[in-house]
């Protein structure tokens, strides 16, 4: 079965963070955190709308302006959600920029914070030399930020010493084609599928009519009932930056619970406990653990410190280890990673 998503890391396990999540078939994508892109191609940006930012840090953030260099004469809008502050690095980065030119640009940017109990969102438009304009009044945060009729994209607030959101996201369900029904119809693949999977996402009445060829029209609970199979919908969890702590952990494992492709920062090896405490990280170790308690399918650990070059297979292994409950020797620790007295 072809899944919807198609998660990658651009930068690999090593570089930056920005994880880009593509639609299959829909000329979409999403990115979570906006670390360096520039070795990245532009048709590859190109069909991101949305971006998810952990933290505005220089490796998960540097990104902005080469994304907004691609945009800036495109007729297009970009969102951007993360904690809150958001807005004001944005409005630092565009305030960088003279826009003498783009009154004539159709770009726009909307950022929203995500906040404990609201969300804030402001328009930052080209021809208006990206002056910062208010999108309405906050509206209630409940943990969705975004839902769109394919997926939904969930946030939760870790401690990195400042607030760094952890997302999850979920296609509502999976529409499959059966290829034999298809043969069966005498019918060829097409355009046409989307419109079919989209109707049925959003409801429509089994009497909407399905341009199947430019003479042929045929009701959607008809095509629907011989052509799609259902199942529940593809879940990619991401968290980086984060404290292995009781309250952090809860939340991840809320997040993150049940998702098919977890991606978990593991900068340190457990050897390095104190030092990935200190600096407000997680080990490998608890990267597994984090996984496992969550339930996910697989683990997909990044983000490793440099200091470890030469040894990243030991990261992997120790996440993975630890991921399957496989019995490993870390010394005298207990499960939350403290000294036993």
């Amino acid at each position: 079965m072809k899944t919807t998503f198609r998660p990658r890391l651009l930068n690999g396990q090593t570089g930056d963070p920005a994880l880009l999540v593509s639609l299959r078939w829909q000329g979409r994508a999403l990115l979570v955190d906006l670390g360096r892109i520039d070795r990245t191609p532009a048709a590859t940006l190109l069909p991101i709308e949305a971006v998810f930012v952990s933290h505005t840090h220089m490796d998960h953030f540097m990104g902005f302006d080469q994304l907004l260099r691609l945009f800036l004469a495109r007729d297009a809008t970009l969102r951007l959600y993360g904690p809150a502050g958001l807005a004001d690095c944005v409005a630092g980065k565009l305030a960088g920029y003279t826009w003498n030119l783009t009154d004539e640009y159709a770009f726009t940017l909307e950022v929203t914070e995500i906040a404990a109990r609201q969300m804030t969102s402001w328009r930052f438009a080209a021809r208006q030399r990206f002056a910062r304009e208010p999108l309405g009044p906050p509206r209630p945060f409940t943990g969705v930020v975004v839902a769109d009729p394919v997926f939904t994209v969930e946030a939760a607030p870790l401690d990195h010493k400042i607030v760094s959101m952890a997302y999850a996201m979920t296609e509502r369900t999976h529409l499959n084609v059966r290829p034999e029904a298809l043969a069966a119809a005498g019918l060829e693949p097409g355009p046409w599928l989307n419109a079919l999977k989209q109707a049925i996402r959003t409801g429509a009445p089994d009497d909407t009519p399905i341009q199947v060829t430019p003479g042929d029209r045929r009701p959607l609970g008809v095509l629907g009932a011989e052509l799609i199979t259902v199942t529940p919908g593809q879940k990619v969890a991401y968290v980086v930056d984060t404290l292995f702590s009781p309250a952090n952990a809860a939340a991840i494992v809320r997040l993150a619970a049940g998702a098919d492709l977890f991606f978990c920062e593991a900068p340190f090896l457990e050897e390095d406990l104190e030092q990935a405490a200190r600096r407000y990280h997680l080990t490998a170790r608890q990267a597994g653990a984090l996984g496992r308690a969550a339930g996910v399918r697989r683990l997909q650990v990044f983000h490793f410190s440099p200091r470890y070059e030469g040894r990243y297979g030991e990261i992997v292994a120790e996440a993975q280890a630890e991921f399957a409950g496989q019995e490993v020797h870390y010394g005298e620790l207990d499960r939350r990673g403290a000294a036993v007295p």
